[in-house]
Order: C-alpha cells, then sequence, then structure tokens
C-alpha cells in the first residue's frame, strides 16, 4: 500500500503548528498538508504543563498569532485560556480537521532523486508503525523533551518521606492544602508556582541556589483594553503588538548596552515591592548580566505579595541532601517540608529526536549550521519553527511560517522541486544561542551553530528578521534550487 502523500508535513499540533497550518491555509490554498501529533489533544505546551498558575511570561499581543487578535482582558494570560485560544485559532481556520492524533514521528528520510521525505511515525498505544510522504517538512515540535523534565540526583531524595514532583508531570490530585512546600528552582516555572500554592498552602519557600532577575507587570493592559473598546480588533491589536515589541527591543538593547543601569532599575523595582528592610542583594541580586538569562516576570506583583504576607519565602542556599522531613543545606539549615516541587528546567530537544538521513546519509543538527534560524545547512525542503529567546516566542515562528509560503509559491513558480541551505565554509561558527541558562547550557552540544555574517547569523532581533523574511530576496546566493531530478534512461 503506497503512504499518504502531502505537499506540507507539519510535525506538532501545538501554538506552532497550528499557526503553521493557518498560514498555509491562508496563503497556500492549493497545497495540501496534514498534521501530525504525537499526543491525543492539540495544544502542546499548553495541554502538556498543568501545574497551579500555569501561564505566559511574555505578553498575549506578541505571544498571540499575528492573524488572530487576542480579546481577552489580561494580556499575562493563564495557561486554560490560552489553551482555548489556540484551539479555537485552529477551529476557526479548520486546521482541527488535519490533525493525525498518537502519531508520534520518529523517522524522515528525504530522496533527491524523488524529492520526497518518507515520515515514519508510530500511531496508537500500539505503535503501529505507518508511513507518508511529502515534498516538504515543517517541524514545529518546540525545544523540549516531552517526556520529561530535567531533575538533576539530589543525595537522599529516596528518604524524603512526602512527596516530590515536577512540574512538566504534575499530579493532577496533588494535594498540598495546609502543607509546608518547598519550590527547588528560581526560574519562570518557580516564580509562578510559589504565589499560586501560596494561596493553600501553609507556607511555601523557593529554594534557589542562585537569583535570577524578576520583574513585575500588571496583568492586564489598560492601554491595549481602552484601543479594543474604540477600534475595529484587528487594527487595535495591531497597534498594541507593535507597540509591545517595540518596548521590548528597547528595554533588551538598554540592557545590553548598559547593564549596569539596567540591573539596577530591576532591583530597584524588587526592593520597592519589598521594602529596604528585604535582603534584596541576597535573594534577588544575580551575579550575571540582565539577558545572559532570560528575565522572569511575574503578574501583579504576586510573588512579592506572596512574600510580604509571610505566606511565601526565599532561601538562597546549596542542598547538601534531602532528609525524611525536607531538605538540609551547606550553611546547616534545615527546611521542613511535606511537598518538594522540582522546578528545575527542561531539557532540551532539537527536531523533537527525531533519526533523519538525507539520501542515506544520518544526519547529526550538531555538525550543521542554521540558516535564517529556521532551516539547516545542506538539508533540503525542512523548516523548523523555533521562536526568540528575548521576546515572545510566537513572533518568530510567525515571520518563518510567512517565509515557507513565501518559499513554497517561489519553488512553484519555477517549477523547482528542491530548496537546500548550502554551507559557506568561508563563515565563522559561533554558538547557536548566547545564553548561560542551564537548559541551553546542558544541551549546547546538540545545536546547530549559527554563523558570523547572515543569512547564517542568528539576530534575535524581530524588525530585522521581520524585513529579511517578508521581504527578503529567496534566490540569495546561499539557497539553491534545484528541479526533480529526471529518471535515468535504461542503457
Amino acid at each position: 500500500m503506497m503512504p499518504e502523500h502531502f505537499d506540507v508535513l507539519i510535525v506538532g499540533g501545538g501554538l506552532s503548528g497550528v499557526g503553521a497550518g493557518c498560514h498555509l491555509t491562508m496563503k497556500c490554498r492549493d497545497k495540501t498538508f496534514v498534521i501530525l501529533e504525537g499526543r491525543d489533544v492539540i495544544g502542546g505546551t499548553w495541554d502538556l504543563f498543568r501545574y497551579p498558575g500555569i501561564r505566559s511570561d511574555s505578553d498575549m499581543y506578541t505571544l498571540g498569532y499575528s492573524f488572530r487578535p487576542w480579546r481577552e482582558a489580561k494580556a499575562i494570560a493563564d495557561g486554560p485560556s490560552i489553551l482555548k485560544y489556540v484551539r479555537e485559532t485552529a477551529e476557526e481556520y479548520g486546521v482541527d480537521r488535519k490533525i493525525r492524533f498518537h502519531h508520534a514521528v520518529k523517522r524522515v528520510s528525504w530522496s533527491s532523486q524523488d524529492a520526497v521525505w518518507t515520515v515514519e511515525a508510530e500511531r496508537g498505544p500500539d505503535r503501529e508503525l505507518v508511513q507518508f510522504t511529502c515534498g516538504f517538512l515543517f517541524s514545529c515540535t518546540g525545544y523540549y523533551d516531552y517526556a520529561g523534565g530535567y531533575s538533576p540526583e539530589f543525595l537522599g531524595s529516596d528518604r524524603f518521606a512526602g512527596q516530590i514532583v515536577h512540574p512538566q508531570k504534575w499530579p493532577e490530585n496533588l494535594d498540598y492544602v495546609g502543607k509546608r512546600v518547598v519550590v527547588i528552582g528560581s526560574g519562570a516555572t518557580a516564580v509562578t508556582l510559589v504565589p499560586a500554592m501560596a494561596d493553600q498552602a501553609a507556607h511555601v519557600t523557593m529554594l534557589q541556589r542562585s537569583p535570577t532577575y524578576v520583574v513585575s507587570r500588571p496583568a492586564e493592559d489598560q492601554l491595549a483594553n481602552r484601543l479594543r473598546r474604540h477600534l475595529p480588533a484587528k487594527l487595535a491589536y495591531g497597534l498594541t503588538r507593535w507597540r509591545n515589541v517595540l518596548l521590548t527591543m528597547f528595554f533588551y538593547n538598554l540592557a545590553r548596552r548598559r547593564p549596569e543601569k539596567f540591573k539596577q532599575q530591576v532591583i530597584g523595582g524588587v526592593r520597592h515591592h519589598l521594602g529596604r528592610d528585604y535582603d534584596v542583594a541576597t535573594h534577588f541580586t544575580p551575579t550575571y548580566n540582565p539577558w545572559d538569562q532570560r528575565l522572569c516576570l511575574v503578574p501583579d506583583s504576586d510573588l512579592f505579595l506572596a512574600i510580604k504576607a509571610g505566606r511565601a519565602s526565599v532561601v538562597t542556599d546549596t542542598i547538601e541532601t534531602f532528609t525524611e522531613t525536607g531538605i538540609k543545606l551547606r550553611s546547616g539549615a534545615e527546611i521542613a517540608a511535606d511537598v518538594i516541587v522540582t522546578a528545575t528546567g527542561l531539557n532540551l530537544k532539537i527536531l523533537s529526536g527525531m533519526e533523519i538521513t538525507v539520501d542515506g546519509v544520518r544526519f547529526d543538527p550538531a555538525k550543521s549550521m542554521s540558516y535564517k534560524g529556521m532551516m539547516y545547512s545542506d538539508v533540503p525542503n525542512l523548516a523548523t519553527a523555533f521562536g526568540y529567546t528575548n521576546a515572545s516566542w510566537t513572533l518568530k515562528c510567525d515571520l518563518t511560517c510567512e517565509y515557507v509560503c513565501r518559499l513554497l509559491h517561489y519553488m512553484d513558480k519555477h517549477d523547482y522541486a528542491q530548496c537546500t541551505p548550502v554551507r559557506d565554509t568561508s563563515v565563522t561558527e559561533e554558538p547557536f544561542l548566547d545564553f548561560t541558562s542551564g537548559y541551553v547550557q546542558r544541551a549546547i552540544k546538540q545545536l546547530p551553530m549559527q554563523g558570523s555574517k547572515k543569512p547564517w547569523k542568528l539576530y534575535q532581533n524581530y524588525a530585522v528578521d521581520l524585513v529579511t523574511l517578508r521581504f527578503g530576496k529567496l534566490d540569495d546566493g546561499t539557497m539553491r534550487f534545484s528541479r526533480r531530478e529526471r529518471p535515468r534512461r535504461a542503457a
């Protein structure tokens, strides 16, 4: 039986995959496509994570799709609201009917002779092997391992009498009401969990090895809400989106150019919320510069309010061992706990760990160079949706989708079957991400490289990418186009 064939095959039915399907629906109506999703629902991250308080750390005017306005009052939205938005978008554009659930893509192989990808997926609980073919492969699987988060080995964890949970595998009926909770970590997940759990727990302690920059922002964007009341939804959304993009770029550039000034502004904000008697120097003053790691956002100062109310506290120390009743620290202090949450981060996983071969040769992402932050050197007809580290994920993914649609139209117009970014050996290799965060450093050897100049340079700049991806030349001398190979005649 011949495999089903599609012009485009999208891997992943989350925020990025649904966005890719919508772009194809709007801009490439003549193209057939399918979305293969390993799980049984739409939503990706926003369905997988179920921990208390789950929310975005980006505003929904930039995390939302460019083509579908965010209409809720809260700009910093909770997980269920984001999930609803993604699913409603899929339904509105008919993308939900293009998704095959319980299809976990395991292997893909490219044939230049046929100009097709052969995609092998495991279907259903019995992992039945099924095949598809496609002309273009679009990976929208995110950047981390869905199977499990990062859980370091803690000495004595087997002795702890209470419950240990990781946010990525949150138990449905975890009872922490009236209990003592320790959240290990200081990243976006930890600062979300602490105030959310503090509403019902006896006390929540955020235990961190080192501090993170934390900034507060109103959950509701009052100007955006006023604009929406007085202007058409799309116009109001577009204006707010661009305002937030420009503000984000301004503050990021300020942080990189004048790190000490920016650092003092952030720390000054924390001191304003917690008061001068609080030890901000120990608990909220990192040793690194702003944006060497991602800043943590707290809406409506909820973390600071929980600390001021005595429902939560921060301890900065190193874990020596877990005990039967809690955690013993290197300083000699002990923290009593009934529940320990290891908010210790994610495991990065590029291309969802798919086994990829190109004309029979195994592809290793770590040995490739990223083209425009979305394709790979010497790999034909494959794009990846990968967002920004210094701004909303969807901003870059939207531009990537637009570029893929432009690319498909260009190939049709010129009767091309294959497009391949060919590596320029004169370009100097640089790390794909210039980030000191633990989850990046743990996976740095698995990531592709970026180049020292365009189109191999990863700019992390929406304005630059918009000009390049929306209006830039497709046949740029680096992207090589070719027609389908003709069958060889018998001698």
